[in-house]
């Protein structure tokens, strides 16, 4: 019985390492790692050996006898990735890591952020060769966007998180948290101490749709909605009341997307069982959000969210997923192989936008449709946007919640240079970039969002991380490297008269069994304290915590 790839996989391709006939792909190095919505298991090759379900860190991988109704799709998605190219069984030249030779000294570098970027940077510093690793954030807790950016309701994927945790009781890794560089420390700082920094500090400002009326109350960009229920404490407040109002238009059709229509659809009591934080879960179940439309500039071919999150919608419990009826909408569904397979059985439903959502509960995909201008007195009121393909006027939608899930932006990193388009630093294969003469910064390298931009998901980043880090140690055994004027303990000696009340591996120890006590109380994987103070509380190991 083979084996399938299930709609949690974060495509890191930690499984096609362990996979003795070479049946899982694409694989890094073939053309389309990287673009496919997971990796696929060849039905015809798999040998049902199971090892690939131990190296998944998010448990993503399961035998086709055990799969659920909901996932059986995914082995239909698995045989029509190999129903034209050959998974491949033959022997391929394995590839061996950069690591130190002999005799090159000792190593420290300083890793800026603890996403998944971060983490996957100083797992392969650790792993590869005898480097200590400070990892450094301005946040009392770890974890990036697998915390604070993961849908509660997607606790496999979250369960990376676990295999990154693992990393921090490493004898040669050292953690300042709640400590910002250009704050409290600077860069100059980390470079007299370290002899390399790595920057990992992700995108982390919300694109804008520049159209009137866009700061209006009752509208706000996704990533602090996202930010706010997932419990990040910058962000105590939603920006905007779910109590007050019936239908949400989120615009964007990417994975994002979908799960904001998710949570804000979903029954609070299924929530309840996840990390959800207590102040999001309180204002869901008080919420009157009974429609979520999805807004599309382009059609339903060129939608960004992936199948299997789309797939999932079809299956949320006491929700319809309808698409609005529009000119050309039929045509275009039945237009394209995939997207006829995925929406053909989802009914095509004309939608009165200047009424009430009707009875029940409904996402609402609609095509073809740009955001014109947000209206309302003090707060919005209707969303008016362009009209059909026919050329008519613009078409208000009536909603009290606007949320804006088009993407982010990279912001600039004290003393680095920024390619203000790209949204990144500029760098070559992770190394930082003068761009006025193209040379490298000495000792100075970016990896994940930070250095490619806001794209790929958190198994892109082991990769991107690989790259950066073969950069770093090139330089190393080439002796390209400055000699720090600090060690270790100087650092924190400096970090500790800076900023007393800084958090250090116990710390975040700490944090993470209080959470998981209080989740162990109510039923749930844990209970996430929300706000500064209560997290540096838990950190000095308060029984108030």
């Amino acid at each position: 019985m083979p084996y399938t790839i299930t709609q949690t996989c974060c495509s890191d391709a930690s499984c096609v390492a362990v996979c003795p006939v070479n049946c899982i792909h694409p694989a890094p190095g073939e053309p389309d790692f990287g673009t496919t919505e997971t990796l696929y298991i060849d039905p015809r090759t798999c040998i049902d050996c199971g090892a690939c379900t131990d190296a998944c860190p998010v448990d993503a991988i399961v035998p086709d006898d055990r799969l659920s109704l909901a996932d059986a799709v995914h082995a239909e998605y698995a045989e029509r990735f190999y129903a034209d190219r050959s998974g491949g069984t033959d022997w391929v030249a394995p590839d061996f890591p950069r690591a130190l030779p002999d005799g090159s000294g000792e190593l420290r570098v300083a890793v800026v952020g603890t996403g998944p970027a971060a983490h996957y940077t100083a797992q392969h510093l650790l792993r590869r060769t005898g480097a200590e690793v400070t990892m450094i954030d301005r946040l009392p807790v770890p974890g990036g966007l697998v915390r604070f950016g993961v849908a509660p309701d997607h606790p496999s994927t979250k369960g990376i998180g676990d295999t990154f945790a693992e990393l921090h009781r490493h004898p040669r890794l050292r953690m300042h948290l709640n400590v910002e560089v250009g704050r409290d420390v600077t860069h100059a700082d980390l470079a007299a101490h370290h002899h390399a920094v790595v920057y990992a500090t992700g995108a982390d400002s919300p694109r804008t749709l520049g159209i009137p009326g866009e700061g209006m109350p009752g509208s706000v960009p996704a990533m602090t909605f996202v930010a706010w229920y997932n419990g990040h404490p910058e962000v105590p407040s939603p920006g905007a009341d779910p109590a007050a109002a019936e239908r949400a238009v989120v615009i964007g059709n990417g994975n994002v997307a979908v799960d904001l229509a998710r949570v804000l659809l979903s029954d609070p009591e299924l929530l309840a069982r996840t990390d959800i934080a207590d102040r999001a879960l309180e204002a869901l179940r008080a919420g009157t959000v009974r429609e979520v439309v999805l807004l599309g500039r382009r059609g339903p071919a060129d939608a960004a969210y992936t199948r299997p999150e789309l797939h999932a919608l079809k299956h949320l419990p006491g929700v319809r997923l309808v698409v609005d009826d529009q000119p050309g909408i039929r045509e275009a569904i039945a237009a394209d192989a995939e997207t006829a397979a995925l929406l053909g059985d989802v009914p095509v439903e004309r939608t009165d936008w200047a009424a009430p959502p009707p009875p029940g509960r409904r996402i609402v995909l609609r095509f073809f449709t740009a955001p014109v201008e947000l209206t309302g007195e003090e707060r919005v009121e209707a969303l008016r946007v362009d009209g059909p393909a026919d050329g008519g006027p613009p078409v208000p939608i009536r909603t009290e919640l606007v949320l804006s899930a088009i993407g982010h932006r990279g912001t600039p990193v004290p003393g680095l240079p920024f390619d203000d388009v790209a949204g990144a630093v500029p760098h070559e294969r992770g190394r930082v970039v003068d761009p006025a003469t193209g040379e490298p910064l000495t000792g100075v390298y970016v990896v994940g969002w930070t250095k490619r931009g806001p794209s790929g998901g958190i198994g892109a980043n082991r990769h991107c991380a690989q790259e950066t880090v073969e950069a770093l140690l090139d330089d190393a055994a080439g002796q390209r490297l400055p000699r720090p004027e600090g060690g270790a303990r100087e650092f924190a000696r400096l970090v500790r008269r800076r900023r007393p009340d800084a958090v250090g591996r116990r710390g975040v120890e700490a944090i993470d069994r209080a959470e998981r006590e209080n989740g162990r109380r109510s039923g749930r994987p844990r209970v996430k304290f929300a706000t500064t103070a209560e997290l540096l509380t838990a950190a000095r190991g308060s029984k108030g915590s």
